[in-house]
């Protein structure tokens, strides 16, 4: 039986709207209120909730607070807190589950419910499937009564994550010049503060107010125009940006470069002494033959750091991520951080006394093309013979020396089109070609 409400990262739609309505967000509390009560032990029937910026959150919080108290289970309030920082209080703390109110990087007119685990991670399908059930079977009873639950923040559950990120740092980063873009969203007051602590210079901060409504609104991780100006006016040595939960971070170099999780990914291995990564499909050939040239393997996953995390325990391996900038550390965290992922890339920085030009240099970007076709449905690619007959040409084309990758996005009306190769020309011809067939077939 296939998941209905959960996708590849938690419930998403738009707020107040089903599946992310008021008497939704209850159901899942009072749903995964039964669960705790049949699954934990007595030293862990409570509940961590915490939330990004978006002005829906509190409501969404309380809602949930409130299914959860109906079923005798007590809830903390971490408030305004990034995604990895309910995972780590999940893990750490006495709770059954942790529970992440968030779109990541989506606009504020959307939002989330992601539930992790007291193991930090995820909470697997097949537990998310009985979280549904029960969920339908609560809205499908005519007289179950509403109550949501007030909530007042605690802040030393934000100010907990905060050192223990502090905690894994083994040099100070003084004498750094940062520039940083926080998305208006969770890191907003979080990161300046942590690296500060550490020494940095903060020399321009981008994406520090939120309003509500203005997550990610040209600003963080999805939107870097204004932090590569503000990195190249303040003469940064790094720009660092983050997207609305601060799961992931993308960064600019001092002369402007652009270094995506690849190049990051190709940084950390180094300092970690790894032997194998973990990537997804959507990974560039360069880092292969980087990591390939120092010894080390690429191994690839399905698009999602869920993937890439499950292959990571599967094979008990220390580093993983996505080319959009999440970052798996398992030694420090049980997802994508993105403060956390910042923190080893100034270490690199600060230890070997180079710029992060030098360092993402040392990888040669293939080039490569993405572009999105907003779809009105979802079809198999194998049934739409104008798109196979594209991809099949493209392929024909490149001849072992590039690659073609077509798939549908998990959490958006999306179908994604990428191909990289030797020649610009011949991927973006192919790239536009094929999104052209998947808009005469599929097109909203």
């Amino acid at each position: 039986m296939s998941r209905k409400l959960f996708g590849t990262d938690g419930i998403r739609g738009v707020a107040g709207e089903a599946p992310l309505d008021r008497p939704t967000a209850y159901a899942l509390g009072v749903a995964l209120g039964d669960w705790v009560l049949a699954c934990a032990d007595t030293d862990h029937r409570h509940v961590v909730i915490g939330m990004d910026t978006r002005e829906s959150g509190p409501w969404l919080a309380e809602h949930v607070a409130g299914g959860l108290a109906s079923r005798g289970v007590s809830t903390d309030f971490a408030g305004i807190i990034t995604t990895p920082g309910v995972a780590y209080l999940a893990r750490v703390g006495d709770y059954a589950a942790g529970v992440m109110i968030s779109a990541s990087h989506n606009p504020f007119a959307d939002n989330g419910i992601k539930v992790i685990d007291h193991s930090g991670f995820k909470m697997p399908d097949a537990e998310e499937l009985k979280l549904e059930e029960s969920i339908f079977d609560f809205l499908s009873y005519e007289g179950a009564e509403i109550a949501p639950k007030p909530l007042a923040a605690d802040p030393k559950l934000a100010e907990q994550y905060i050192a223990y990120l502090e905690s894994t740092s083994t040099v100070r980063f003084d004498g750094l010049r940062v520039a940083m873009d926080c998305a208006n969203g969770s890191a907003a007051a979080l990161a300046p503060a942590l690296f500060e602590r550490l020494g940095a210079t903060i020399v321009a901060r981008l994406g520090v107010e939120p309003n509500g409504r203005n997550i990610n609104l040209n600003c963080g991780s999805t939107h870097m125009e204004s932090l590569h100006d503000a990195v190249v006016a303040n003469k940064a040595d790094v720009g660092i940006a983050f997207d609305g939960d601060a799961d992931r971070a993308l960064f600019i170099a001092k002369s402007g470069m652009d270094v995506d999780g690849d190049m990051v990914m190709l940084i950390t291995a180094q300092l970690l002494g790894v032997k194998t990564v973990v990537a997804t499909v959507m990974s560039n050939m360069g880092l292969e033959v980087a990591l390939r040239d120092r010894g080390i393997d690429l191994v690839r996953t399905a698009v999602g750091d869920k993937y890439v995390l499950e292959e990571m325990v599967r094979r008990d391996l220390e580093l993983g991520g996505e080319q959009s900038g999440h970052i798996i550390f398992r030694k420090w965290a049980t997802t994508g951080d993105g403060m956390l992922t910042a923190l080893r890339v100034l270490e690199v920085m600060q230890s070997q006394q180079k710029s992060l030009d030098d360092l993402a240099g040392e990888m040669k970007v293939y080039p490569q093309l993405l572009v999105n076709v907003r779809i009105k449905e979802r079809r198999p690619l194998e049934d739409l013979v104008a798109v196979m007959e594209a991809i099949n040409a493209a392929e024909a084309e490149f001849q072992g020396k590039g690659r073609v990758l077509v798939r549908f996005s998990g959490t958006e009306p999306l179908a994604r089109v990428m191909a990289e190769g030797a020649d610009q020309e011949v991927v973006d011809r192919w790239v536009h070609k094929i999104a052209d067939e998947l808009k005469a077939e599929l097109g909203a």
